[in-house]
């Protein structure tokens, strides 16, 4: 039995030398011990009880089992079977004996707040002299308002059985009265038995804390040093969000760093819109690390600028994306470092070359960008990728236009002084199109430039310039139509009253007859060639109303059917809630019905037309960038089809007048100029979007209506010689077309004047001619101004018709007046003074409209 008592007397050497209160429960081995106690007086009772040589025997039989039991346990001990050992001594394993000599305090409580086991570590930092002066953490920690809400969680955690770490500060702790900071952490355990206990830990860390405040001021003592280095640094990520920036550098650009901390300052905020590019960094080779230098003009906040050197550094990720820059910053202003082999000369040319609007690059004899500003990287962005050193001047052009950029290239290489400049297109930028100028390089310091490039975006003056060329051309064309159309009225003025004469005099069954209708009939094909020619010339008579296109398109949807056939079917989709327009109901109907006929023509073997009407907001209408169409509200009709296309080599011409793709007899070319010209009149813009082989999709948009509750009212329509000012509100039939009353009638043109004349005589009235408003006024004189009723022309040689209505209200004369053209009266009606009454009559005229207008306008 030494060696156990040897293994209880280490034992207990190590219980004194850690733990310092060990309450945690024995095995309950007395259970065996009453057990065996209770065996042994049974077994000596019925020994008592026996014969005497039966109990000698029984008692010889008894000793020799106790003997025996012994004999085998000393030999499982000494073989390690069965440990001999106090029951205490037998919890000292080595997880215990970590816990006794663990530089940390471990206190373990029970379920109500007991303390069970707490170390040597435990007392010395709680500050207890021995066991009877122990407390539980809670009780240990007190005192300190700072430290009771940390406690009083730490508390509540273990209660609940959870887990919860806390740090916090004692101004004074014992035995040492000192400042000391402390971690405590609470944890639940539960043993096999089931019963649930805490394990408390707590530890001194204020060395730690010493550590990360010592650090803390090396770092504080970094930053102020950098803070007011001699040189300006700032650091900016990927997006050009600055996300430091040293006092220095604040300073020079005014801005205040105790703001700056709130964020949003960006590189475009101190760098010029030339300069903020150069900065901005595309992906790279994966772990490289590229440095560049820039001199270039900072931003200061009041808009003033400031000359500086960029040491621009970027480390780049293992993806290839870049980091945050690291970027130093030396003033070149008055008065500043220009040392370093940089004449002040150098830094102003850098300055210049780098903030210049204009877009330079130098390149080598290989036409091989080597150097570039800002201005040409942020143009040629999506054929460089972000990076021009290196790349071919050729690549950022179209193909077609190398050849003529080589040449020049050559010449500037050669020496040459006077080199035109050239225009190519770019490459990857939609129709977008530049002026490149080329110069030879002279004595530069990098022997491997070889020319200059001066590069200017034309894009948008090219488009303006082909605008107004279209607008020019389109212009002239109307004015010729118009004309035309002007003079072509007449004629046809007089060939349609010749026409209703001879009608009225031939009888049906005379065979001349039918040449009179058929005279009578191309008469009137004519009027409506001359009538889209004035459409497209925007003169035509427009009679506008307030309308609702949606009701517009389903009254002409079964007539749309019946002109598409069989093959072709139309799907209309109405758009809600559609706003109001003021358009003239016959002429867009014939809008539609030309481009719907023109969506059948490009589908022979049948396909689909689709009408739609859509309300357009002005946020829309300003998002299609379009200089015909004027950000407001609009209402859009769209045709679309699925037939052949329109080929874009004839895109820009099919609102020409006479250009027709189709075959000879099958198209006047005036379908799409007419639907040109009248959406122009109704102050209204159409859009093509055309994809060969695809279709075709024209799109009309007309100006939204907006007006006062009495304004919006429809208009009545007014019938043709009616009052413009008096605004008859319907027309009413007129069966008896004579009547009585002195007109004076003035037209240029002999031929209809005669019959003019001759159809009002012959219906009762009598008529005083002129043929120019000197002639009228004369003949007003002598007649004594006694005339109930004045025709006259507008266009006329020496007075126009507005002026002689000006000269005849100067005679404070009240007549009426019939204004006849074939312009549309809008042509003329702004010339007239305002308030003016008159009534229009458009040519080309049939007598029976002749005689109602005169009628009409006699008055009682």
């Amino acid at each position: 039995m030494d060696a156990v008592g040897l293994i209880m007397a280490d034992s207990e050497e190590a219980a004194a030398r850690g733990a310092a209160v060990d309450r945690s429960e024995r095995p309950s081995g007395y259970r065996w011990v009453i057990v065996l106690a209770v065996v042994i007086l049974a077994v000596a009772f019925g020994v008592y009880g026996l014969p005497p040589e039966w109990g000698k025997i029984a008692s010889l039989g008894i000793l020799a089992a106790f003997a025996i039991a012994g004999m085998i346990a000393m030999f499982f001990w000494a073989m390690g079977i069965v440990h001999l050992s106090l029951a205490s001594n037998a919890r000292n394993d080595l997880t215990k004996l970590i816990s006794d000599d663990s530089p940390e305090g471990i206190l373990v409580t029970n379920k109500d707040g007991r303390i069970i086991y707490a170390n040597q570590a435990y007392l010395t930092l709680t500050g207890a002299v021995g066991e009877e002066d122990m407390r539980t953490v809670e009780r240990a920690f007190t005192g300190d308002p700072d430290v009771s809400e940390a406690t009083y969680r730490l508390a509540q955690a273990g209660r609940e059985g959870k887990r919860l770490t806390e740090e916090f500060r004692i101004a004074s702790m014992p035995p040492t009265g000192t400042a000391s900071w402390y971690r405590v952490r609470v944890r639940p355990i539960e043993r096999p038995s089931g019963q649930a206990e805490t394990v408390w830990t707590v530890a001194d860390i204020t060395r730690e804390r010493e550590r990360q405040e010592n650090v803390f001021q090396e770092l504080q003592h970094a930053i102020d040093y950098l803070d007011h280095a001699p040189a300006g640094f700032f650091s900016a990520d990927p997006s050009g969000e600055i996300v430091y920036l040293n006092a220095t550098l604040a300073g020079w650009l005014d801005y205040d760093l105790a703001q700056f901390g709130t964020g949003g300052l960006t590189l475009a905020d101190i760098a010029p819109g030339n300069a903020g590019p150069l900065m901005v960094t595309q992906a790279s080779e994966p772990g490289s690390v590229r440095t560049e230098i820039f001199d270039i003009d900072l931003r200061r906040r009041n808009g003033t600028i400031m000359p500086v050197r960029l040491f621009h550094k970027i480390a780049y990720a293992a993806d290839g994306q870049p980091g945050p820059s690291r970027t130093l910053v030396i003033y070149r202003g008055p008065g500043g470092d220009v040392s370093e082999g940089l004449r002040a000369a150098e830094v102003r040319f850098a300055r210049f070359f780098n903030n210049s609007p204009l877009a330079i690059a130098t390149v080598d004899e290989n036409a091989r960008i080597v150097r570039n500003n800002a201005a040409f990287l942020r143009l040629f962005k999506d054929s460089l990728n972000g990076e021009a050193a290196g790349h071919s001047l050729f690549e950022t052009v179209a193909e077609r236009d190398r050849d003529g950029l080589n040449k020049l290239t050559r010449q500037a290489m050669a020496g040459r002084g006077d080199i035109d400049p050239a225009e190519a297109s770019l490459v990857g930028q939609g129709s977008r199109s530049a002026r490149f100028w080329f110069a030879p390089v002279d004595g530069g310091e990098n022997e491997k430039e070889a020319a200059i490039v001066y590069v200017i975006d034309t894009t948008e003056q090219r488009a303006l310039q082909e605008q107004f060329t279209q607008s020019q051309k389109m212009h002239a064309v109307g004015q010729l139509a118009g004309g035309v159309a002007h003079d072509f009225n007449n004629v046809l003025g007089a060939i349609m009253l010749a026409a209703d004469f001879l009608i009225g005099s031939h009888k049906p069954g005379d065979p001349a007859f039918q040449d009179i209708m058929s005279i009578k009939s191309n008469a009137n094909r004519a009027a409506n060639l001359v009538r889209q020619l004035l459409a497209f010339s925007r003169r035509q008579t427009l009679r506008p109303q307030v309308l609702n296109l949606n009701d517009a398109v389903s009254d002409l949807s079964m007539l749309l059917r019946r002109l598409l056939g069989e093959k072709v079917t139309l799907d209309v989709v109405h758009g809600r809630d559609l706003w109001p327009v003021k358009v003239d109901v016959n002429q867009f109907e014939q809008v539609v019905m030309n481009l719907t006929v023109n969506a059948r023509d490009a589908m022979p073997d049948g396909g689909k037309v689709i009408i739609r009407t859509r309300n357009v907001p002005i946020s829309e209408a300003s998002a299609l960038d379009r200089s015909d169409l004027p950000p407001a509200d609009y209402v859009a009709v769209e045709v679309e089809d699925n037939g052949s296309g329109i080929p874009p080599a004839i895109l820009d011409k099919i609102f020409e007048p006479f250009f027709t793709t189709k075959d000879v007899g099958k198209g006047t070319g005036l379908g799409l100029s007419t639907v040109y010209g009248i959406v122009k009149q109704t102050g209204g813009s159409i859009l093509v979007h055309s994809v060969e082989g695809k279709g075709t999709i024209f799109q009309i948009f007309l100006p939204r209506l907006v007006e006062t509750a009495k304004a919006a009212h429809e208009e009545p329509e007014v019938a043709p010689g009616q009052p413009h000012a008096a605004a008859v509100a319907a027309k009413k039939e007129i069966t008896d077309l004579t009547g009585r009353g002195r007109i004076l009638l003035v037209e240029d043109e002999e031929a209809l004047r005669a019959l003019s004349a001759r159809t009002l005589v012959a219906r009762g009235f009598e008529v005083i001619e002129a043929g120019s408003g000197i002639e009228a006024l004369q003949a007003l004189e002598e007649a004594d101004n006694d005339i109930d009723l004045v025709v006259s022309d507008v266009v006329m040689p020496e007075m126009d018709g507005p002026t002689l209505l000006k000269e005849l209200r100067k005679r404070n004369s009240q007549t009426r007046i019939i204004f006849v053209s074939g312009y549309a009266e809008e042509a003329f009606a702004k010339n007239m003074p305002e308030g003016e009454e008159f009534a229009f009559l458009p040519k080309p005229f049939s007598m029976k409209q002749l005689v109602e207008a005169v009628k009409s306008n006699m008055g009682p």
